[in-house]
């Protein structure tokens, strides 16, 4: 008896099934998940800071820090900028900077809030802050504007590396938050209208203070 269009069709399906089918490969967990950065990190992440909306300054030193942070409050008009780290207070101070070291009146007056960070990632051009500073969780997160100073030797390649130098600093005692910011606050949740400062600062800038050794050579 001759076979029918229909059992060579099954025939052929038996016999597909009888054969193993490929496997794909186990992939490999332990291989990077991007490739490694090929350029210098500190210009890597002002490119990525930026192309997110940040505001990014370099500051060659110090007193370039001031020069900057200065005119920069100039033309933003800021007249209430709260510092609540020690060692940024003292940092101001020696440049001669006017910023609000206490909470008197935060709520009312929080024009801009500037912080330390615990890391920056070149590749996505985010700022790692926690809890862990006397900024706490607020001076991030409340005024209208975050300034950030940070150094050169803060920048690392990958968010896994920031996440790692935070293990490192803190231990089992990690802060009780820790946050990516990863440009202004904002949100498209209502009409798709994107909206700045829905759930945070409106805008960002940072200050990239130059710490590498032949910065002062």
């Amino acid at each position: 008896m001759s076979e029918t269009s229909r059992d060579i069709i099954l025939r052929r399906i038996r016999e597909s099934l009888q054969k193993p089918s490929p496997q794909p490969s186990a992939p490999d967990f332990t291989a990077p998940l991007h490739p490694a950065a090929t350029e210098d990190l500190a210009v890597a992440f002002a490119q990525s800071f930026r192309r997110v909306g940040g505001e990014f300054y370099y500051c060659a030193t110090e007193e370039d820090f001031y020069d900057q942070l200065f005119t920069y409050k100039k033309e933003k008009s800021l007249e209430n900028l709260y510092v609540w780290e020690p060692e940024l207070k003292k940092l101001l101070h020696a440049g001669g900077i006017v910023f609000l070291g206490d909470e008197k009146d935060f709520i009312q007056h929080a024009d801009a809030g500037l912080t330390t960070c615990e890391a920056l990632v070149a590749r996505t051009g985010s700022v790692l802050v926690s809890a862990a500073t006397s900024s706490g969780r607020r001076l991030s997160i409340y005024p209208d504007q975050h300034l950030v100073v940070a150094r050169t030797s803060q920048v690392v390649a990958d968010i896994g590396d920031a996440l790692q130098i935070v293990r490192e600093r803190y231990g089992d005692k990690l802060p009780s938050m820790i946050s990516l910011t990863t440009g202004p606050s904002r949100t498209a949740d209502i009409e798709k209208t994107l909206v700045l400062g829905a759930h945070g600062p409106r805008s960002i800038a940072l200050f990239l203070i130059d710490d590498a050794p032949d910065a002062t050579a």
